[in-house]
C-alpha cells in the first residue's frame, strides 16, 4: 500500500456505473461522455498529475516516468466474499530510454519545472479534424487555448528544407517550384476539389478504379514530378511507409484515403482567423487536452482521485465476470463497467481471448501487428532551426536520410510562445514507426544529426552555433536530449476494456475514433455529449480560442 493511497479517506459511494483507470486522452473523453449522459463515474490515476501516457511533464518528471518500473501488486485475499481478487500485472511500455543533459546547470531542478514536455509528441490538431469538433461539442474548449503552427517543410536528400504549399496562393508564392510544377500542382488540386464537390461529369471526378488503387500510382498517373509527389504523400497525406514499392509497403495508402487526407488538410487552412496554417497546438502542451475533458467530466459529477493505484480486479466466484476493483488503499469498489489504461495486463487465466471489438479497434489504430512500435525523441535548444520561424513541422520522407529508411520521420519545433519551455528556448519532437528499436533510434539520430549539433563536451559554449558543411545555415546545439521506444498496445475483454497507447500518427483522429466506438459499444443507446446548456458559461460553448 502506498503512503499516498493510505492517507486517503474511503471513497464514497462504493458503487458506480463506470470506473476509469488512467487519465489519458481516450480515458478522459469516455469519462466525460459517460458523465454527460448521467452515468456515475469514478476516475482513478496512480500518478500525481493528469494525462497518463498523454501528459506534458517537467524534465525531471518525464525522466522519472520513462524510467519507472512499477512493482507487482501485493497478494490479496477474498476474505470470504463472493468475489475473487485477481492481481493485475504491470505492463512495461517504454524501453531503450536514453536521456542526456549537456548543460546540467541550465536544466537544474528549478529550470526543469519550467518545461511542459509532451510524452506523446510530435502531435498537432488539424484545424478541421474530428478532435476540434469533439472539443466544441463536449464543451472542453472552455478550458484550453491553442496557437497555430506557422508552416511545414519537407527535407530532401541534400538536407534542404522545402516549403509545403498549403493553398493556391502558397503555390504561386513558392520560389522553389518552377512554373511547370506549379501548373501541374494546380491542375491536380483542381481535380481533387471538383471530385470532393461532386463534379457534374466524369472529367471532374476520380474514377472508382482509381480511388481503390494505391495513391502513389494515381499521383504518377497525374504526371506529378517526384518532388511534388513526395510532398503530397508524406507532408500533406502524412503517409508513414515508403509508398514507391507497393509490393513491400506495410501500409499502402489508397487513393480514396489520400484524397480524404488532402481534403482535411485543405479545409484546415483558413478555418480559424488567427491560424496561419493547417495545424494547431495546445498552449502549455498536449497534456492540457485530457485535463480539459477531466474538468468537463467533473462538472457533470465525475469523481477524480489521483495517486490511487488499482491493485486487483474483483471477479465473481460463480460466473467469473467482472464485479469491481481493489485499490492500493485496501478499499473495494464496484461498477458495471471498467476501463483500464494500457499500463496493466489483464491476467490470461481470468480472460482467455480478446473480443471481436478488440480486433476491430486494434485494426483501426494500425495495431494489427503488436510488434510495431514508435520511436520518439526530444531535443532542447537555445535557437530556432530557422531564424524567421518559431513553430513548424519538418517531414523526412522515406529514404531521404539513408537508403534503409523505410518510414517517414516527423520533427516538430515548438517555441516558448506556446508556454512549453523558458523564453529563448525551443523544444523539438521527433518520431517514426519501427519494428526494431535499434532501427527506430538510428532513424531519429539521423534526423537529429541533419538538423542539430551535439556539443563535444557539456561545457563547450563555443559549439552553441555551428555551420553545417557546404551550407551557410547554422545548426542549433542540443542542450538536452531524450530517446525512447514506446509500445503500441490495446486490449478489450467483455466488460473490461483497455484504451490504446498514443499511436504514431500526427493527429488524434484514430485514437478518438477507437475511444468513441468503445463508448458506443458500452452505451449503445446514449448520445455522445448530448446538447445541454453549461452551468458555467453557456455563451462560450461554441467559441474556439486560437491565439494570434
Amino acid at each position: 500500500m502506498s503512503e499516498d493511497a493510505s492517507s486517503y479517506p474511503p471513497i464514497e459511494p462504493t458503487k458506480f456505473d463506470l470506473i476509469v483507470v488512467g487519465t489519458g486522452l481516450p480515458e478522459s473523453v469516455i469519462a466525460a461522455a459517460a458523465s454527460a449522459n448521467g452515468k456515475t463515474v469514478l476516475h482513478l490515476d496512480p500518478n500525481s498529475s493528469y494525462g497518463s501516457h498523454y501528459a506534458s511533464l517537467s524534465l525531471r518528471d518525464l525522466s522519472n516516468f520513462l524510467n519507472s518500473h512499477p512493482a507487482p501488486p501485493p497478494s490479496t485475499s477474498s476474505n470470504g466474499h463472493d468475489f475473487t481478487p485477481v492481481p493485475l500485472a504491470p505492463r512495461p511500455l517504454y524501453s531503450h530510454v536514453e536521456i542526456s543533459s549537456f548543460v546540467p546547470e541550465i536544466l537544474d531542478d528549478e529550470h526543469s519545472r519550467k518545461f511542459n514536455i509532451d510524452l506523446c509528441g510530435p502531435r498537432v490538431l488539424f484545424c478541421a479534424d474530428k478532435s476540434i469538433d469533439l472539443i466544441l461539442k463536449s464543451g472542453a474548449n472552455q478550458y484550453i487555448d491553442f496557437k497555430s503552427i506557422d508552416s511545414s517543410f519537407v527535407c530532401d536528400a541534400s538536407g534542404r528544407l522545402t516549403n509545403v504549399p498549403d493553398s493556391r496562393a502558397a503555390i504561386f508564392k513558392d520560389k522553389s517550384l518552377g512554373l511547370t510544377e506549379k501548373n501541374q500542382l494546380m491542375r491536380f488540386f483542381k481535380l481533387v476539389q471538383q471530385h470532393l464537390g461532386g463534379g457534374e461529369n466524369e472529367n471532374e471526378r476520380i474514377s472508382e478504379q482509381d480511388l481503390e488503387s494505391p495513391f502513389v500510382e494515381f499521383l504518377k498517373k497525374m504526371r506529378l514530378p517526384p518532388k511534388i509527389k513526395s510532398i503530397i504523400l508524406y507532408a500533406i497525406a502524412m503517409a508513414d511507409y515508403d509508398q514507391d514499392n507497393v509490393e513491400l509497403c506495410e501500409d499502402v495508402l489508397k487513393t480514396k484515403d489520400g484524397i480524404d487526407r488532402l481534403a482535411l488538410y485543405n479545409s484546415s487552412v483558413g478555418r480559424f482567423p488567427n491560424a496561419l496554417g493547417a495545424f494547431l497546438y495546445p498552449i502549455y502542451g498536449h497534456g492540457e487536452l485530457p485535463q480539459a475533458f477531466c474538468r468537463r467530466a467533473a462538472v457533470k459529477g465525475c469523481i477524480h482521485v489521483l495517486r490511487m493505484p488499482m491493485i486487483a480486479l474483483l471477479m465473481d466466484k460463480c460466473t467469473g465476470h467482472y464485479k469491481g476493483v481493489r485499490l492500493s488503499s485496501g478499499q473495494d469498489l464496484f461498477s458495471h463497467q471498467l476501463i483500464l489504461d494500457p499500463s496493466s495486463v489483464v491476467p490470461l487465466p481470468v480472460i482467455s481471448s480478446p473480443t471481436d471489438s478488440s480486433r476491430e479497434n486494434r485494426q483501426i489504430l494500425g495495431l494489427g501487428d503488436e510488434k510495431r512500435k514508435v520511436a520518439r525523441g526530444i531535443c532542447i535548444t537555445r535557437s530556432s532551426l530557422r531564424p524567421d520561424t518559431s513553430n513548424f513541422l519538418v517531414v523526412y520522407p522515406p529514404r531521404s536520410l539513408y537508403p534503409e529508411q523505410v518510414t517517414s520521420i516527423r520533427a516538430l519545433q515548438i517555441s516558448s510562445d506556446l508556454a512549453v519551455c523558458p523564453s529563448g528556448m525551443f523544444v523539438l519532437y521527433f518520431c517514426t514507426l519501427c519494428h526494431d528499436a535499434n532501427q527506430g533510434i538510428k532513424s531519429l539520430n539521423a534526423a537529429m544529426d541533419s538538423l542539430l549539433t551535439l556539443p563535444k563536451s557539456s561545457h563547450s559554449e563555443s559549439s552553441t552555433i555551428i555551420h553545417s558543411e557546404n551550407s551557410a545555415e547554422v545548426k542549433p546545439t542540443v542542450l538536452w536530449k531524450a530517446l525512447y521506444i514506446q509500445k503500441l498496445t490495446m486490449d478489450q475483454f467483455e466488460s473490461i476494456n483497455s484504451t490504446a497507447m498514443p499511436d504514431g500518427n500526427f493527429n488524434y483522429n484514430n485514437i478518438l475514433d477507437a475511444a468513441l466506438k468503445l463508448f458506443q459499444k458500452m452505451y449503445p443507446d446514449e448520445e455522445l455529449f448530448p446538447e445541454t446548456v453549461s452551468p458555467e458559461s453557456p455563451e462560450d460553448d461554441n467559441e474556439f480560442s486560437v491565439e494570434s
